[in-house]
């Protein structure tokens, strides 16, 4: 019978990769991964001695605790291995706290709030372990602390632990790390003590050595160096002469955490809110993710990436923050890359568009501007734009405008059919038949911005059609935008258009009741006529002033010809406007409104469910088809061949028939 023997070791499941960072007592850390599944762990390696026993014995004692020990702040036990050669332990993957520090340094180094947090944890672990699991570390100092991608600080080095009252049964420390015992230990006092007396101790050599580096010996301790004023009196407990004195760890975080304490702070409250964050009542999550924001600024990156974001996705999958969280969803979302965005963000994003949370879908418009650059053609076309649409038949003003504002966004990455077709009739809707003058401005001003994403053939049928209306509408910004598009697109029309169809429109707009527009439209006039008399002067300048007419495409760089065109938004533009002109706050009512527009809709909307709530035109209702005709039948004999004032009349499809997502 043949019997075949194996190396454990071999078989191991995890590959061990990067460079061995020696700890005491033999130790040594590395980076590792799982041979299926590639996920990254850390491994806690020990090569056995047989001259070392005591050093063996405390590392298969190290094995044997951590394995039985769970706490949120104790390391956390993935694997491990025990052979006669070695002695394995895979866990999490962290980092040695000194490491972690020293890498920090180019970087300003960590912060207080970030020490506070990590002090926090740590204390709290020592607190479980002698108040809940009657046992002594025996071995709290820089190299038995461990910090993982979110920056948690992990207690380790569990290889001297030992329960409380069985001092001799615990293993003997190497003489690199009697330096943190305790002078009772050294001068083998008889006075009384606390079962925690001794980890505090070491405790407040872990906080000498956070601040001020590695501890040279313990008579140092008597200078507090860096350790800040707020802990010091905290610090002078913990390393006082008097072993009885020393608080327990419990009492100890909650002196930390009195007004004014070294733990006291935003962070840490954080941090702890989101410990408890399953427990919390709603209107309690609400009040917390609302404040949320402010305090990102001030947080450790790694921190946000790793723990708030997934709290964030978690509470928008499972339960019900909304729209609070758009805010510091996008202001964490900065800290990642472009493939965890798109893993992490963009799905959230996509579900975010399908809610018929009238608040969130007005946030998620605001911010476009945020996650724009990450979102593909294909999912723009098929899983935001059909949901985004429904903004322009919303009955709230303030959604509808968003909804305008979105489309600089959003042009550039939709298809043929989107952009040419369905929005151009959602325009052609807004433009004509809207009860808000800032909103048909808006839809104005987009268009000209747009114009350069569209088809030729679009641009031929539209532009033109749709500014010649601006300039009729009785809204005074409306008409100035008119006449701006017309300035800031003049290079799609060709000199037939410009001088027939364009400069009699211009011309009209001349007599303006606004002066503002008035001066508008004497400097389009001027750059049309430069432009044919250019032309006139010498003809072969024809097919280079001609070239944008029929381009595929051209470069949005180049709109804007008019100063302040291509730099002011849509939203600054109409607020100037209404500012500044004389009757701007007194707009005529519009050709189909069936509810007074004397007020301005706001460009930036703060509170956008309080926004009025106009009744849009329902097939029963007089439509502006009905009063168009008849001003057509006035201007019939001198306007009937113009195809100038049409764009809204061609056949765009039902523009009135809602949809089932249209939010009412």
């Amino acid at each position: 019978m043949w019997f075949w023997s194996r190396d454990p070791a071999r078989d191991f499941p995890y590959d061990i990769i990067g460079e061995r960072e020696e700890l005491p007592g033999g130790w040594g850390i590395q980076k590792g991964k799982k041979k299926v599944g590639g996920d990254a762990v850390s491994v806690f390696t020990y090569e056995i001695q047989p001259s070392a026993e005591e050093q063996t014995q405390a590392a298969r004692s190290a094995l044997k605790r951590i394995k039985t020990l769970r706490h949120p702040n104790i390391l956390s036990y993935v694997d491990g291995l025990e052979t006669d050669k070695c002695v394995y332990i895979v866990t999490e993957p962290v980092t040695q706290l000194g490491t972690y520090m020293k890498s920090r340094t180019d970087s300003g180094g960590v912060s207080e709030l970030e020490i506070s947090w990590g002090l926090h944890q740590i204390v709290k672990a020592l607190s479980f372990l002698v108040n809940d699991g009657n046992l002594i570390h025996n071995n709290v100092c820089m190299s038995a602390v461990y910090v993982d991608r979110a920056g948690e600080w992990k207690l380790g080095g569990l290889e001297y632990m030992y329960p409380a009252g069985a001092e001799e049964t615990a293993p003997r420390k190497i003489s690199e790390l009697e330096k943190y015992d305790p002078p009772e230990k050294t001068e083998r006092s008889k006075s009384s003590k606390e079962k925690w007396s001794a980890d505090m101790w070491c405790l407040g050599c872990l906080i000498w050595e956070v601040f001020n580096g590695p501890l040279p010996r313990p008579t140092a301790l008597r200078s507090l160096g860096k350790i800040p004023k707020t802990l010091v009196p905290h610090y002078c407990e913990l390393v006082g002469a008097n072993p009885k004195a020393r608080p327990n760890p419990a009492r100890f975080l909650q002196n930390c955490r009195s007004p004014g304490g070294f733990l006291s702070n935003s962070f840490v409250e954080t941090n702890l809110f989101l410990e408890e964050i399953q427990i919390k009542d709603p209107t309690e999550r609400q009040t917390f993710f609302g404040q949320l924001s402010e305090n990102l600024d001030t947080f450790p990156e790694d921190f946000c990436r790793h723990k708030i974001l997934p709290q964030l996705l978690t509470a928008f999958e499972f339960g019900s923050a909304g729209a609070i969280i758009l805010t510091p969803l996008f202001k964490i979302g900065k800290f990642l890359n472009a493939d965890e965005y798109q893993q992490k963000i963009i799905p959230v994003i996509v579900k975010m568009f399908s809610s018929t949370d009238r608040a969130m879908r007005i946030r998620l418009l605001q911010q476009m501007e945020n996650f724009i650059q990450y979102l593909n053609e294909p999912t723009v076309n098929t899983q935001i734009f059909p949901h985004v649409v429904h903004g322009f038949m919303d009955t709230n003003p303030a959604i509808r405008e968003q909804t305008v504002k979105s489309m600089l966004l959003l042009a550039p990455k939709l298809n043929e059919n989107n952009l040419n077709v369905e929005l151009m009739k959602h325009f052609a809707r807004l433009q004509a038949r809207d009860d808000q003058g800032p909103i048909r401005c808006n839809t104005t001003v987009c268009l000209g911005k747009i114009a350069p994403y569209l088809n030729p053939t679009t641009r031929q049928r539209v532009l033109i059609s749709a500014f010649c209306r601006a300039t009729k509408d009785p809204f005074a910004p409306s008409r100035a935008a008119g006449v701006l598009g017309f300035a800031a697109t003049h290079n799609f029309y060709s000199m037939t258009d410009c001088a027939a169809k364009i400069l009699p429109v211009l011309c009209g707009v001349t007599v303006d009741p606004e002066k503002s527009v008035r001066d508008q439209a004497f400097k389009a006039i001027r750059t049309f006529l430069d432009k044919l008399e250019s032309v006139s002067e010498d003809p072969t300048q024809l097919a280079e002033l001609e070239k944008d007419v029929h381009a595929a495409s051209v470069n949005p760089g180049i709109v804007g010809g008019w100063a302040g065109w291509a730099v002011t938004g849509v939203s600054s533009l109409t607020s100037k406007f209404i500012r500044t002109s004389p009757t701007g706050g007194q707009e005529p009512p519009p050709p189909a409104a069936t509810a007074p527009a004397s007020t301005p809709v706001p460009s930036t909307v703060s509170k956008p469910e309080s926004a009025p709530s106009p009744v849009i035109p329902s097939p029963s209702t007089k439509t502006y088809d009905d009063e168009d005709n008849e001003e057509e039948e006035e201007e019939k004999d001198e306007l009937e061949d113009s195809p100038l004032d049409r764009w809204d009349d061609e056949d765009w499809g039902s523009l009135e028939v809602r949809s089932s997502r249209c939010f009412i």
